[in-house]
């Protein structure tokens, strides 16, 4: 299993159907050698890119990619984070899927496949070298719009965070009822992903907010990575779910 591959849990998720089949989902990050995308965009575009696919029809009701989607929520949750410039970007934009784009940085989701049944034109893409870094400091989160807030105590690959970013931003949008969806989704689903303090870290992992556990399969051990903390104007979050 690749270090881009990652896999949560979570309390809530113990009703899940392991016995569906095992699938993926697939995000690719355009990484060309010249004009690479900021860390810190790559992150907040690669978690805006699972909820539009979350919320687009196709994936929902009788749409072509309901079912797929529908029995990868109900097994294990795993995304796969891999690279592509030039002819395997327009390679990879040819299939079906969705491209999202930020400040810098487009990533393409699509929708979920088995874990052997990749396509020719995705399973040669690399998971390697998806190291991305910010030219300066990211600014101050907007308390209007949910903060994906970082565990500080772990190291992790652009690629991983990524996927890490993607669990924690589906935990917030299973959080919200039908008129909150549609409130961040005007917004263009706004988010940040940011890096929390150490205090304030511990503080959040016990709030009762939603939590991304890590399986531990790869980079890190078993533990908690991010949490989603809501904004003021779209995707408020509770925090009376723990003690």
């Amino acid at each position: 299993m690749n270090s881009e591959n990652s896999e949560y849990s979570q309390d809530s998720q113990d009703s899940h159907n392991f016995a569906v089949p095992e699938s993926v989902l697939p995000l690719v990050v355009r990484i060309e050698r010249a004009e690479p995308p900021g860390r810190t965009d790559a992150l907040e575009t690669a978690a805006r890119a699972v909820l539009v696919l979350l919320d687009d029809a196709r994936s929902r009701g009788d749409g072509e990619w309901a079912r797929a989607v529908h029995d990868w929520q109900d097994a294990r949750i795993r995304k796969v984070v891999r690279r592509a410039r030039g002819g395997p970007w327009r390679k990879a934009e040819a299939l079906p899927g969705i491209t999202v784009r930020g400040e810098s940085a487009e990533v393409r989701v699509f929708p979920p496949v088995p874990l052997d049944g990749w396509p020719k034109e995705l399973s040669v893409l690399q998971v390697s070298g998806t190291e991305l870094d910010d030219d300066k400091p990211p600014a101050a989160p907007s308390p209007q719009a949910p903060v994906l807030w970082l565990n500080p105590e772990l190291t992790m690959s652009a690629g991983k965070t990524m996927a890490q970013a993607g669990h924690a931003a589906q935990l917030a949008w299973w959080e919200l009822d039908e008129d909150e969806r549609a409130a961040w989704r005007d917004s263009g689903f706004a988010l940040s992903v940011r890096r929390a303090e150490t205090e304030q870290w511990h503080e959040l992992i016990a709030s009762g907010l939603p939590l991304v556990r890590d399986a531990g399969f790869t980079e890190i051990a078993p533990g908690p990575t991010v949490v989603a903390e809501g904004g003021l104007r779209v995707c408020p979050l509770r925090r009376e779910r723990r003690p």
